[in-house]
This record gives structure tokens, sequence and C-alpha cells, in this order.
């Protein structure tokens, strides 16, 4: 079953890091990356631009409404995403619990919906 791992972490303290926690930080989501890799459970990924750089659209009647900045004010915002092959919930929480930003910040573990079968997620 395929899981989203949501990673959320505070801009504001990772601006202030470091260029060697930084690092460490780096090396460790690239240790991470490479271990799912070697277990076939990496299917994808990206990390996110600050919020600063995000634009929300709203389209209301036909029309096109931006707003500078993130859909919600928060104190974590989401920095980016790994897509994972896992046997069930349990072994996707598993997966995220050896996540760097689940240390630092949160990971929200979602399922992905199977668009072939057009079912939910079980």
């Amino acid at each position: 079953m395929k899981y989203a791992l949501l990673i959320y972490g505070d801009e504001a303290a990772q601006a202030e890091a470091t260029p060697e926690q930084q690092a460490q930080v780096m090396k460790e989501y690239m240790d991470f990356s490479a271990s799912i890799a070697e277990t076939g459970q990496h299917l994808g990924g990206e990390a996110l631009d600050a919020t600063a750089t995000a634009t929300t659209v709203r389209v209301r009647d036909g029309e096109t409404l931006t707003t500078d900045g993130p859909f919600a004010e928060t104190h974590e915002a989401l920095g980016g995403f790994y897509l994972i092959e896992a046997a069930d919930l349990d072994e996707a929480i598993a997966i995220a619990s050896r996540l760097p930003g689940s240390w630092y910040g949160s990971v929200e573990v979602r399922p992905v919906w199977d668009w072939e079968s057009n079912q939910p997620p079980s």
C-alpha cells in the first residue's frame, strides 16, 4: 500500500541552524532516503521551497483568486514529502519514525488512494 509521509517543521528554526547543523540534517535525510531505496519502499518525494514562496489559488464563481503565502498560517510548515510503499499503517509509521523530520518537527502519515481500483485506502 502507498503512503505519503508529509514532513512539517519550524522554518524559523531551520533558518537559524548553522551550516554544520544543516549539513548534518541533510546527511540524515540522504541516509534515510538510501535506506528506503535499498528496500524498494521509496517511490518518490521532494523537498519544498519556503512558505514565503507559496501562492494559494482559489476559484470562486469562475474567478481565480490568488493570495501570496501558504493556505494556513501555522507554526510548522509543510517542507516536503516522501511517497513510500508499506505493508500496512504500522510499517508506514515505523518508517516515518526513522525520518529526520520526525525528530525535529512532525510527520503526517497518510494512505494514498489506489486510482486503478478507484477505491479509497483501506
